[in-house]
Parts: structure tokens; sequence; C-alpha cells
């Protein structure tokens, strides 16, 4: 059903960092964030859990026992698989062996006892073994096997970089390790070992990093640093990858292709990658030489421009991700990058409060024909009118102007300031006039012909996307559907808000979802308006 059947909150007042279920499902453990990263057993009344899945949990959830743990951080807390009552939990030079009585906790430090040479490391992970063996994974590519809580041996690196993750299947005691090391013919960053870690196989995966390894069925999952999900066959080791994700940094670029299910994104990752929606699958992936915040499709759907961080500006194929030309002449970030209706223009907002026009050629040329320079801060967002005379943008200034375009398109363009400006395209000379502003026609406000959407946060369309007591910069993104009766925001909170269009009236009537773990960065509809896709600041879309 999806349903929240319990909420434990007030013990952990910091965050909590891990959580885990007891053998049978009945108790969960649960380490805090606070200054001694308390640990936590809570009881959870008629629940039991069946082949590792949770099937019950009604009535209420007590708080069974609690004790402080450590004034460093616990990177993982894990029950024995066979046992209800026995736990331990690892991180910076730290091993506890715990145990349940009744509402006390009792624990013990992992002893290094007589072992010769062996200092205390960080910890990262845990595994069981039979008889009361449990390993830990160091940052150091050693795993320390522990009888009791007594240091029995250890195996020397293990992984040439710390161990991030351990797992045993008990049903025969074979153990895999996940950690950082590089892809050679004896090794690499996925290993299989004996019951005794004495012997071990290592598999041929496309990364440097794991993060995460299960295993079951004959076959090994592995989640990367790169946000990927691999899965490996054990008899023949053949790699295949389920999931594809950016990596490190925040995501921001997003464009919904006019005509196809697919969409476009970009990321500080230094990345573009194509997705193809139905699929849930990536089409292509084209590395940049900077991180990048912005792209958009071309009106007819055959290319993609994409603005990286370093002020420099590519134009791809669609199909073959080739880039078929590149600009700069900035080097601030861009934030923003749009075609005009014609497709013959493209749009730049850069960092450095301009807005810069580029005609581009039959044969891939880039020649800029105009910019904008009275910007108050930088461009995040515009559109151009429907006749290309005139281009919109929003900043954090909170007014508008509008330039004229001599021959080519108009823009709506957004900025950091929170204004809504209007300029003339290409001269970039500021419209002020009110009697010419309410005569324009918004590209957006055409979506159904040009198949194009309204994305712009401010004006007086949007007033009642805005929250009660809000700073301006909470809301980062909006977009109308393609038929014009909604518009969805995402906000600084985590939040995806779909609101009716037009939204006049403020603090206006709205559903509220969540799913993003940080703050929401962009949202847009799928050209028939069947899914809206949002990206996440911190977190994966």
């Amino acid at each position: 059903s999806k349903q929240s059947v319990s909420i434990l909150k007030g013990f952990h007042v910091n965050g909590v960092c891990s959580v885990n279920f007891s053998a049978s499902g009945k108790l969960l453990l649960s380490v805090g964030l606070d200054e001694q990263h308390s640990v936590a057993v809570w009881s959870m009344l008629n629940g039991w859990v069946n082949d590792g899945i949770l099937q019950c949990c009604h009535g209420p959830c007590i708080k069974a026992c609690s004790h402080t743990c450590s004034k460093y951080r616990v990177f993982s807390a894990q029950f024995r698989p066979d046992s209800d009552s026995t736990f331990v939990t690892v991180g910076v030079k730290h091993v506890m062996f715990w145990q349940v009585c009744g509402s006390a906790l009792l624990g013990k430090r992992g002893v290094l006892g007589a072992t010769e040479g062996i200092q205390a490391q960080t910890m990262l992970c845990i595994a069981f073994g039979a008889d009361n063996l449990t390993y830990t994974g160091a940052m150091n590519g050693d795993v320390y096997v522990w009888k009791g809580h007594i240091l029995s041996r250890t195996v020397a690196k293990a992984h040439v970089g710390p161990v991030f993750s351990m797992f045993t299947t008990l049903r025969d005691g074979l153990i895999v390790t996940g950690g950082k090391e590089k892809m050679t013919k004896e090794g690499g960053a996925v290993k299989l070992w004996d019951q005794d870690m004495r012997r071990c196989r290592a598999f041929q995966v496309s990364t440097n990093v794991v993060k995460s390894v299960c295993r079951g069925k004959g076959k090994i999952l592995v989640g990367t640093k790169d946000s990927e999900v691999m899965e490996i066959g054990e008899k023949n080791g053949a790699c295949t990858t389920l999931v594809y994700g950016h990596t490190e940094g925040e995501l921001w670029g997003l464009a919904c292709h006019p005509t196809n299910m697919m969409c476009c994104t970009t990321s500080d990752d230094k990345t573009a990658r194509i997705w193809d929606i139905n699929e849930k699958i990536m089409l292509h992936k084209i590395s940049l030489t900077s991180g990048s915040r912005g792209c958009t499709f071309s009106h007819d759907g055959n290319r993609i421009a994409v603005g990286q961080n370093n002020g420099e500006f590519l134009v791809l194929d669609v199909v073959s991700l080739k880039v078929l030309c590149k600009k700069r002449d900035r080097s601030g970030a861009i934030h923003d990058i749009r075609f005009s209706p014609d497709d013959r223009l493209l749009a730049v907002g850069s960092a450095e409060q301009t807005l810069d026009f580029y005609e581009l050629s039959a044969n891939c040329q880039l020649n800029r024909v105009g910019y904008c320079k009275q910007i108050p801060s930088f461009v995040f967002q515009m559109d151009f009118s429907a006749d290309g005379k005139y281009i919109q943008v929003c900043c954090a200034a909170k007014h508008c102007h509008i330039l004229k375009i001599l021959v080519l398109d108009s823009w709506i363009v957004g900025t950091g300031a929170y204004k809504q400006l209007v300029f003339k395209v290409p001269s970039g000379d500021p419209v002020t006039e009110s009697n010419v502003i309410s005569k324009i026609t918004w590209n957006s406000y055409t979506r159904q012909e040009t198949k194009m959407n309204l994305s712009a946060v401010l004006g007086d369309d949007v007033i009642g996307i805005w929250p009660k007591n809000c700073d301006r910069g909470d809301v980062n993104c909006a977009d109308v559907s393609r038929g014009g009766n909604a518009v969805a925001t995402g906000d600084d909170f985590g939040f995806v808000k779909l609101f009716d269009f037009p939204c006049r009236e403020k603090f206006a009537k709205h559903r509220k979802f969540v799913g993003h773990s940080a703050h929401v960065t962009n949202a847009r509809f799928l050209r028939d308006d069947s899914k809206l896709i949002t990206t996440g600041g911190d977190d994966c879309w």
C-alpha cells in the first residue's frame, strides 16, 4: 500500500544515520546524529520478517532501550542475521558489540588483544559469519575478523582502498566485499570470499568505487559511487548495469523533448545524459569539460544546447550527441539557455548578469548578434515572445524589462535577483512601457502550437504559487502543462506542488508531493502531460 504504518520519534534529535531490523523483525535498531551518536532499540509490536520483508507492523511501536554510543561518527549498525538480541556498531576508530537485555543495552568495545602490529582503524561496514564471527571492513582496506568481541586476525589489503560494504549469505557462508580498487586481471572493486576469507574471486566491473553489495540466487547486486546499480552473475562474471544516474554534485539541468518521450539532464558531475522515459533507461551520455546547470532542446527536436559552469556552451546532435558547435564568450556559469521559436537564435543567460543572443547558421556556426547588460542578477529563467521580437527574464530584483529583437525573437528571462525583465531581441534594449508589455504573447503561452512550456516563477499568472512568509528564492522552478490547465513548482523544502493555471490569487490551493530529500531544482511536464519530471539538488531524480 506504500502507506506509513509507524512513525518513530521523540528520541533522536539531529537525524538518524543508520537503521536495521533484527532477525525476526520485531526489533528495530537506530543510530542518531547527536553528539554521542545514541543508539535505540524499538519494539515493533505485531511485526515479523519473512525472507527479508517486513510482513506486518500494526499497533504502537515503543522504544525498548537506548544508550550512548560514541562521540565520533558511527557509519553502520546491524543485528546479527540470526539474532534478536545481538548487534554491532562501527565508526571512526570504533567497534562495539551490544547485547539487548530487557530494557537495558550492554556494550563491549572490540579488543585488539595481543595481535601484533594491529592498530585501531576507522571501520565502515559489517558482516557476520558462523560460530559468532564478525567481519568489519576498514578504511585502510583491511578486513578485521572478530571472535566475540576479541580480534582474531586481519585480512590485509582485502581491497587496495577502503572496504565500503560487506554482505554474508549464511546459507553457504560466502562473503561479498565492495571497496575502492582499480580493475585489474587479479583484482577489482567487488570480491567474493570463502567462509574463512582466505580465498577470493574478483569480478571485473566498470567502476573503481563500490559503495554497496548484496548477494542472492547466484547473483551479486552492486551499488556504485556513480549512482549506478549493477548485477553480476557469479558463474560467468557477466556484469549488467540496471540503473544509471548522475554522480557527485547537484542536478539542475532538465529539458523534455518536444515530440518524443525523452528528456535530457545535465549536472555538476560534468555529464549530459538523454533518458528514455517509457523504458526508464539512459540512451546516451557525453562527458563535458565542466559542470552544467542548463540545457534545452530545439523546437524540431534535432539538437540540444548545453550551458556549462565555465561559461562555454555546446550544441549537440540528439541522436549521436556529437558536438555540432561550441562557443565561450563569458567565464561565468550559464544557468539557462533557450532556442528561439524558429530555432535560428540561441539565448544564453550567464552568471555575469548578461544575456547573449547567437545566430545559428545552417552550417552550425555561432555568431553573437546582440546582448543584454542591464540585468541586476544572473539569469536563471527566460522565454521568447511568440513572434521572437522580445524576451522576458526572471531575476531577484522584482520588476520587469522587455527587449526587442530586430529580425529575430523575443524572450522571457528569470534572474537570480528574482526580478522579471523584458528586452528586445537581439538588440538587448529594455522594454518598460506597460502598454507594450501587455500586448506581448509569450512563446510559452502558445504551447499547443510551439510545444514549449512556461517555466518562469514570476508573473501575474503565477502569483499564487508563492507560500506565506517565504523568501523570494524558496521556489526554484515552475512549469505549465501543455494543456495549459496546471502549473507545477519545486521549492527549497523538497516539495513538488501542483496548482491550477492561471494561478492569480495569492496562496492558492494546491496538491503537495514529496520524494526528494533536498531542494527541488527543476520540474518539466512531458510533451503529452502524462508525467512530470523533477530533479533534486542533492539526490537522484
